[in-house]
């Protein structure tokens, strides 16, 4: 038998086919090509910092949130103001005793909204009563239920057991213009979704719905006659 390699044993010559089969391989590919193009490096990946980062700028709520947020503060504040009017307007001890937890629960309230509203680079709204400016208005905006300048008027000149009556009806009314910014919240698309907003909303639901069975009780018996509540 004639040998194609001269020289080479029959276990070389097989070496030296199998080398030059593997070059082959390389150099070519499935489709005929000459050496494959490098694998592509997909430049919109990024690095997990990268990643964590920009997650991190993501909002985590809407217009509508901070829309609540911000408007709650100004309901809240005016909500302080009257509350804290009880001791110089001659107020039933009970009466009292409702402003004295409304003062101190709004409070907390509002620092809460300001902090996470602060948090997220969003304007907050000072808690001044007299300030009644939604950020990035330069006009005074009255939220569901808050009294008008002249009911403030009327309730700041009243005194005793009329002062109790037009406080716990104009309260009443405040009450009721919380629970419809709650609900205007909730109807909003995508709003309360956040975990913050979603628990303001629904303690201030929860609050006020109590507060104004409270105070339609303490009304009805001075409606009736009865000893200031």
């Amino acid at each position: 038998m004639n040998r194609r390699f001269p020289g080479v044993s029959a276990a070389g010559a097989l070496a030296i086919i199998a080398a030059a089969a593997c070059a082959t391989t390389t150099q070519r590919s499935p489709a005929g090509n000459t050496r494959p193009a490098p694998a592509a490096v997909d430049q919109t990946t990024s690095s997990p910092a990268a990643q964590t980062e920009a997650d991190s700028g993501r909002r985590d709520y809407t217009a509508a949130d901070a829309h609540f947020v911000s408007g709650m503060i100004l309901h809240h504040a005016q909500a302080v103001l009257i509350a804290g009017w009880a001791p110089t307007h001659d107020a039933s001890e009970s009466v009292r005793v409702l402003c004295e937890r409304i003062v101190v629960g709004q409070r907390d309230e509002i620092a809460a909204f300001q902090r996470w509203l602060r948090d997220r680079g969003e304007p907050a709204p000072s808690g001044d009563p007299g300030d009644q400016t939604m950020p990035g208005m330069d006009h005074p905006m009255l939220m569901p239920g808050m009294l008008t300048p002249d009911q403030l008027a009327q309730l700041d000149g009243a005194s005793g057991p009329e002062f109790d009556k037009l406080f716990l009806t104009l309260m009443i009314q405040h009450h009721q213009g919380a629970i419809t910014m709650v609900n205007q919240l909730f109807s909003a698309q995508g709003a309360a979704q956040n975990g913050p907003v979603f628990r303001f909303a629904a303690d201030i639901n929860a609050d006020q719905i109590t507060e104004i069975d409270r105070m339609n009780k303490m009304l009805e018996v001075l409606n009736s006659g009865g000893d200031r509540p």
